[in-house]
């Protein structure tokens, strides 16, 4: 068994005994885990919650309901944690984290004119939905578009899992096997994206230094 089956396994059993133990209380905590920068995958989660449903120890209705209920929370606290921290963390250390102004006010204006559809997006989107939160928070989108779309989205998601899990029964933890290579393939778009985001950063300044000694 590979590292990262293992570590799934763990989240697995972490997952089983939260709810085992907190019942709906423990799906509020998991899925506000969830929505921020916490590991906790949805796609264990909601599957467990429905194989739970089909065993008729729990009710669809208030599996959904306090799903997206944590899921709002977490999404929430991201939120702020962006626009308050995030924003600050920016134009105190940005330019240690080839972070500039410019770069700010282009997140904040795509925020403006695509958040709907990139929360929305986003939210049924593995690994990109632990940290969209908190792009829109330094995104400065406003908050009640954000929590209108993180209601819709999570719901949607969170709805589709628990319905598969319903369907699979006691295979519910099928869904998490087959979405971790998804996770991989997800998360190495992502450190591409890093690494061709800084090699342009370092091009571009460059650039400017040409432009200062040619001055």
């Amino acid at each position: 068994m590979s590292w990262f089956s293992e570590l799934l396994a763990t989240f697995g059993n972490f997952v089983l005994s939260i709810i085992s133990t907190l019942g709906y209380g423990g799906i509020i905590i998991l899925m506000m885990l969830e929505s921020m920068v916490f590991p906790i995958p949805s796609e264990l989660v909601m599957p467990f919650a429905g194989f739970l449903i089909a065993q008729g120890k729990f009710s669809f209705l208030y599996v959904i309901i306090c799903s997206s209920i944590g899921s709002i929370i977490g999404s929430i606290i991201s939120y702020y944690i962006g626009l308050y921290g995030g924003i600050s963390l920016i134009n105190s250390y940005g330019k240690y984290l080839l972070i500039d102004h410019d770069d700010l006010k282009k997140t904040q204006a795509w925020f403006h004119k695509r958040g709907e559809l990139t929360i929305f997006i986003a939210r049924l989107v593995p690994v990109v939905r632990h940290l969209i939160s908190l792009a829109a928070g330094i995104g400065e989108m406003k908050k009640k578009t954000f929590i209108i779309y993180t209601i819709i989205g999570a719901t949607i998601w969170n709805s589709l899992l628990a319905y598969l899990g319903y369907v699979l029964g006691q295979h519910w933890d099928v869904i998490g096997r087959y979405t971790r290579e998804l996770d991989i393939i997800i998360l190495l778009l992502l450190l591409i994206g890093v690494v061709f985001y800084i090699y342009r950063h370092l091009q571009k300044r460059k650039k400017d230094k040409l432009k200062k000694k040619q001055e």
